[in-house]
């Protein structure tokens, strides 16, 4: 039961955002900057972002050498060039719009270890660089002349290294987009659930985290910024879940002969210290059908996979502990490129991030914000 008062104030807006991972509050942002006298609304389930936004690894990439090389198979050169470009692109202006300092960023390097398996792809590096060139004016990659430097096991024959890369801490980089959207007025709801959304009249009807309260909210414009949870409001949607697992190690206890953000598997498996620890995650390829769903939970073969990869081949030779695992939930499809497009007369979605809302949610929400302006 809603007061006057609360009808009054509280459930009309000029747009209405559905989701507050890194994606909704850039659109939110970009649009109240294009909008100043708009009111602006986020609706988000959780207490945090229900997706990935905080539940990633902080890793500033935009595609390692084997990953960059697998995209060719479902895409065309084309678009695999704009799709490194956008991610790098991304990198750039949330580094030049927040400071490095207020996202925790550091450049340590990027590097991918290639087992027997992978080692081939070197062959292709020289053509890599080439074609990437006019997006960064030399070399991405090179090889690691004495990668037995790392302390890894003889599983790994080779280490490329990449110096445009970078890590970040995702909770810092939510935090700036909270100041940002706080300083331009930009209301944003918590535990409040959307059940439903009309496209063509602007109604978003949701419900409390209890469910014993319903709320009917009216917008000039919807923003579906939702990702993996998108086909509960827009059913036609062509977007594939992906749940990634992540285990974060008790501090070690020993030197690490490495620094960085490393690569594994054409970039299902990533690795970084962070805070005297190991954080490991990725590994969704060893069971895609499994890991094609919205559920947080730890599937036992991946998590049993990460660990052996830890203690065979990262520290061969070293005792260490897990300490705390968790999931995060992306979304995929065909292509990794993002869907930015109306969904109706009054809404318009920014979903499939492909794993890289780090890299490209800022400038998604950028374009999302644009193309709602001007319906």
């Amino acid at each position: 039961m809603l007061s006057y008062w609360e009808q009054k104030n509280f459930l009309n807006y000029d747009l209405v955002v559905v989701g507050s991972g890194f994606t909704g509050l850039s659109t939110a942002i970009h649009f109240k900057k294009s909008n100043p006298k708009s009111s602006v609304l986020i609706l988000e389930r959780g207490v945090f972002p229900t997706g990935a936004s905080t539940k990633n690894a902080g890793f500033a990439c935009f595609g390692s050498l084997t990953e960059i090389l697998d995209d060719f198979w479902s895409m065309s050169h084309e678009e695999v060039v704009q799709l490194v470009e956008k991610r790098y692109s991304g990198l750039q202006q949330i580094r030049k719009q927040f400071g490095d300092k207020s996202l925790r960023y550091q450049h340590r390097n990027g590097y991918e270890i290639l087992d027997e398996e992978n080692l081939k792809a070197l062959d292709q590096l020289k053509e890599i660089n080439r074609m990437l060139k006019k997006i960064f004016k030399d070399d991405v990659f090179s090889v690691v002349k004495r990668p037995g430097k790392f302390g890894f096991s003889d599983q790994v024959k080779g280490v490329v290294k990449n110096r445009f890369e970078g890590e970040l801490d995702p909770a810092a980089y939510l935090e700036a987009l909270w100041q940002k959207a706080s300083k331009l007025g930009i209301r944003i709801l918590t535990g409040v659930s959307v059940v439903e959304i009309d496209h063509e009249e602007g109604r978003v009807l949701a419900e409390n985290r209890d469910k014993n309260a319903d709320f009917e909210f009216k917008a000039g414009k919807i923003a579906v910024c939702t990702n993996a949870f998108t086909k509960k409001i827009w059913p036609e949607s062509p977007l594939e879940p992906g749940r990634g697992l992540i285990l974060l190690s008790k501090p070690l206890g020993f030197d690490l002969a490495w620094k960085g953000a490393f690569h594994m598997d054409k970039g299902y498996v990533y690795f970084r210290e962070i805070d005297g620890r190991l954080l490991l995650g990725g590994a969704r390829n060893k069971d895609f059908e499994k890991e094609r769903t919205t559920e947080f939970s730890v599937n036992p073969s991946i998590r049993e996979h990460l660990d052996r990869l830890a203690k065979e081949v990262i520290f061969p030779f070293r005792e260490f502990e897990w300490e705390m695992e968790w999931t995060g939930i992306m979304a995929f499809g065909p292509k990794k490129s993002p869907i930015i497009e109306p969904i109706g007369r009054k809404s318009a979605a920014a979903v499939r991030l492909g794993g890289m809302g780090v890299a490209i949610g800022w400038q998604v929400g950028k374009e999302l914000a644009g193309l709602l302006s001007e319906m």
